[in-house]
Parts: C-alpha cells; structure tokens; sequence
C-alpha cells in the first residue's frame, strides 16, 4: 500500500487546488476610530478583516460572519469591557484566539482572562506594529493547529461511526445484495457526495448494485468508464476531475458531474465490490479523508469476505 501514497497526494492536490484556501477572518473591535482603521490596514493584506466600534457591534458581526481566526480587542470601551466581550464569545467559538489591548493596568481583569482561556495574550498601548504582528502571526498559526487536531479527530470519530455502521448492516443482512444500498448511503452521506454506488465484482465483472442519491435518480456507466477496470487492476483510488479534460468521460458531462472517485474494496487481493462517489460541485477532500476513505473501503471489502462467508455457512 506504500507507493499508493504518492497518488492519494496527487489526487488531494487536484481536490483541494479546486478550492484554494481564503484569508483567514480576523475581527478587530476598538471604539476609538483612529485605533480601529490602524489594526484595519495593518493586518488587511493577511487577514480578512472585519471592524467593529464596541463589543455589542462585535458580537453581532459574529453572528453574522461565524468563526473569525483571531480577535483583537481593545479592553476600556463603553458598554462592555473588552474582557467581558471576549468572554461572550468563548461558547461558540472555543478555537478562536482573542488578544486584549490594554492600555492601564487593570491587572485583576487580564489575569483572570488569561487563566480561564479566554485571551491568548495581551498587548499594552500604544503597541509595537511590528510585536503586534508578531503575536498575531503566531496566534492564527495556533488556531489552525487547534483546528486541524479538531478536524482530524472528528474524523477518527467518523469513521469508526461509518466501520461500526458497516458491519451492523452486514451482520443484519438477509443477503450480501441487501448490504449494498446501506452500505452506499453510509458513504454517500459522509462524504457529503450527489450520488453513490457500490456494485459487486466478480472477477472483473460488475454485478449487482446498490446506490445512493439525494436528489433522485442516479445513472450507473461505471462500465462504461475505463479507470473502473484501472481501480480494480491496481487496486488503488482512481479519481476524474473536471479540470483534467483528458481524463472526463463525456458521460460526466451528460450526468453534470465535476469529479469521480472510483474505491476499490478488496480482501486479500481479491476486490469484492467498487464504490463509485460522484459530487456536481466539488467537495474538497484532504489527503487525511481520501486515505480514510480508501481504509474504509477495504474495511467494507472485509465485511464483505465475512457476509459471503456467513451465509455460505447459512446455506
């Protein structure tokens, strides 16, 4: 399985290039004009940058935008401090990392920030341009750590969720055909595809069939599409995106199709069935999900093996 690595690199450079990352979003909220266009401009080019004139205003643009990276807030605003507004905003946004600037010592209230999580650091005022960017470099470069941990392990979670999910359908099944419409709504579903099919193999024949589709009826020319023979030959992933013209049968063009994934699921060298999971607007997959994905596939190409098993002992 090593040298599959290099391709499963490949493939997720054409999904994610299909999606390339934005600006991150900061939120800078100071009530003194002249304070807020300065930490505007400084971090513009970086950041995408949305202003707010007091903490009230502030938790309305989150409310409106979502998820910000970094908040940089001033601490002596009317209304609310900037402590009181930061700690709004720790529930619904426990990853973001808030800097507090702060000029007067107002000790009692930072510390007790700072302890309980909900400033990352505080800056005195006036600020040094050059440390200020500095820590927010460091603090956006922390929130995507905490949010790559978050994402991976979320993904752990899901697929033991999608294995666990597969061989309940497996043990319940009447017949390995009963397993296969489930089985391809687990996968269709978390990977949030416009359609998908699982279809049995024997040899190199497709036979029976069991599919999912959101949105009404899906085609199958999986037999009518070459890396189909190509997935089950090498037993690795093979994938059609529409900026590779070379590699789009004209199908995809008919079924409005932007990518393909064809996943071989295979037992002891022997593949037992493909998934075929097809997206209209792409849905971009990290390295992480296309190797889950492919692990997941040959977990269901055990699963499989032991139905075939199971009721061969039945009969």
């Amino acid at each position: 399985m090593d040298h599959a690595i290099p391709q499963l690199s490949r493939i997720s450079r054409q999904f994610m290039n299909l999606d390339r990352p934005k600006k991150p979003k900061m939120l800078v909220v100071d009530d003194e004009p002249d304070n807020l266009d300065l930490l505007y401009r400084t971090f513009r080019r970086d950041f995408n940058v949305f202003k707010a004139d007091s903490g009230i205003a502030a938790l309305e643009v989150l409310a409106a935008e979502g998820e910000v990276a970094v908040i940089i807030s001033d601490q002596r605003m009317p209304e609310m401090k900037g402590t009181e507004f930061l700690s709004k905003t720790v529930p619904q946004f426990p990853d973001t990392m808030r800097i507090i600037l702060t000029g007067f010592t107002d000790v009692e209230d930072l510390v007790d920030a700072i302890n309980s999580g909900q400033v990352y650091k505080y800056i005195t005022k006036p600020w040094d341009p050059n440390e200020l960017k500095s820590v927010v470099q460091r603090a956006a470069e922390t929130y995507e750590l905490l949010k790559q941990r978050t994402e991976e392990l979320l993904q752990a979670q899901a697929y033991t969720a999608l294995f666990n999910g597969i061989l309940q359908t497996v043990r319940q099944a009447a017949s390995v055909e009963a397993c296969l419409a489930p089985i391809a709504t687990a996968f269709g579903s978390h990977f949030d595809t416009d359609g998908c099919i699982l279809q049995l193999v024997e040899g190199t024949t497709l036979t029976a069939q069991g599919s999912y589709s959101p949105s009404g009826e899906l085609k199958n020319w999986l037999e009518l599409e070459p890396l189909t023979q190509t997935a089950i030959a090498t037993q690795h992933l093979q994938s059609a995106i529409s900026d590779a013209p070379s590699q789009i049968n004209p199908l995809y063009a008919e079924a409005g199709l932007g990518a393909h994934l064809i996943v071989p699921a295979a037992f002891h060298d022997q593949v037992l069935a493909v998934f075929s999971l097809q997206w209209k607007s792409l849905r971009p997959l990290s390295e992480a999900e296309l190797t889950m994905l492919s692990q997941a596939a040959q977990q269901t190409g055990m699963a499989l093996n032991s139905a075939y098993r199971l009721l061969a002992i039945a009969v």
